[in-house]
């Protein structure tokens, strides 16, 4: 058995709505380069992706919404007509192949799922996935298919397991949790910035799950500014917690890496640090509790220049007990990249220290998300006792 897979094909490249765009899977190329620059990356350690089937996606997806993007893809769907289905509009516009490309992003994942839990890797990665905001019948938020959901469903029908999903992207992952808020065989937990302020405005902690599923239903939505100390303070909490409670056979992380400082559409203020911690939790509760079944996919990082390329290169090489790195970047990537990048690169794989000015609020937003961690762990241990 393979430690750890890397799913990835170049055709993955082809999710792509505009050179404006925010979401840009170059970030999958510069990611790529940099382990294959430390030496971290090897062609034995690539998995091609494979393309869903229209079934497949079914899963998760309404026939008529797949048609719908299928219409996209040929030219045949106007905007008015794309609109109701969340195509065409300014988060998720329409572009050549877009079924094709968001079907090979799906069967990444689901390839990932099948290394896993078919015995061939006890970890897989698809950085292509994490497209978090896809609904039954609708894109939202950059996400056309939600792979997350569709994989989750495929683990249920092909091997009966139940699922652990944990999303840190700083966006409430609110197509996964809407997909099973009735389900009590999987467990949502997302840690994101509060929707005050940003999309989606979903992830309350008093959102617990429906019916049956009632109670495994996890938020954790922390204040805008919030810090590494902070941060971390409520993933180990929540981790530790939710792993406990639901003993899963399988956990799925999505790695979204804009809860940084740098990203230009949240207000967190994390650094390098989290990234370097968030995946050794994980990766130490998948062996306590799953027998090391950890499925990692991508997600949001719209700084994909100073970024993303070390955050989920930290993933990587933790999925594959690597050393963890440290001091400069390779300056053969730097000398490669910064031409291109219209920022001046970090050429550490740490932040610089202090990466900014100290934030006035800091003892007030710390207290906050105490108190919010407290109230949500609070409704856990009741849960434990019912």
């Amino acid at each position: 058995m393979k430690n750890a897979v890397f799913i990835y094909s170049p055709e993955q490249l082809n999710y792509k709505f505009s050179d404006s765009h925010p979401f840009n899977h170059k970030r999958l190329t510069l990611t790529m380069d940099l382990l294959k620059d430390i030496g971290g990356l090897s062609a034995d350690d690539i998995v091609p992706a494979r393309m869903a089937t229209d079934e497949e996606i079914a899963l998760a997806h309404d026939s008529q919404y797949i048609e719908i993007v299928k219409r996209a893809e040929r030219g045949e769907l106007t905007v008015q007509q794309g609109e109701p289905y969340g195509i065409g509009t300014e988060d998720t516009p329409m572009f050549d192949r877009m079924h094709q490309a968001s079907a090979l992003l799906v069967g990444g994942t689901l390839q990932a799922v099948d290394y896993v839990m078919e015995g061939k890797a006890q970890h897989a990665l698809n950085l292509g996935g994490g497209l978090h905001h896809g609904f039954r019948g609708r894109a939202s938020g950059f996400c056309i298919y939600n792979d997350s959901s569709v994989a989750i469903r495929y683990i249920q029908e092909k091997y009966g397991a139940r699922v652990l999903y944990v999303d840190t992207d700083a966006h409430h992952g609110d197509g996964v949790q809407w997909a099973f808020y009735d389900d009590p065989t999987v467990c949502t937990l997302s840690i994101h910035e509060t929707g005050r302020y940003l999309f989606p405005g979903t992830g309350n902690i008093t959102e617990r799950g429906n019916g049956e599923g009632y109670g495994t239903s996890f938020n954790f939505p922390i204040d805008a500014f919030t810090e590494d100390e902070s941060f971390l303070e409520i993933y180990e909490a929540s981790m530790r917690e939710v792993f406990e409670f639901f003993k899963p056979d399988v956990v799925i992380t999505q790695n979204g890496a804009d809860a940084h400082y740098f990203d230009p559409l949240t207000h967190l203020y994390g650094t390098m640090k989290i990234y370097r911690e968030i995946p050794k939790l994980a990766h130490k509760l998948a062996h306590e509790y799953c027998g090391g079944r950890w499925i990692a996919i991508g997600g949001g990082g719209y700084d994909i220049w100073r970024v993303v390329p070390r955050a989920w290169s930290h993933l990587w090489l933790e999925l594959t007990d690597q050393p963890i790195p440290t001091g400069p970047l390779p300056q053969t990537w730097l000398d490669k990249w910064q031409p291109e990048s219209p920022v001046r690169l970090i050429s550490t794989w740490e932040d610089p220290d202090p990466l900014y000015a100290p934030i006035p609020r800091k003892t007030e937003i710390c207290e906050k998300n105490m108190q919010m961690l407290n109230r949500a762990l609070h409704m856990i241990r009741n849960e434990k006792q019912r």
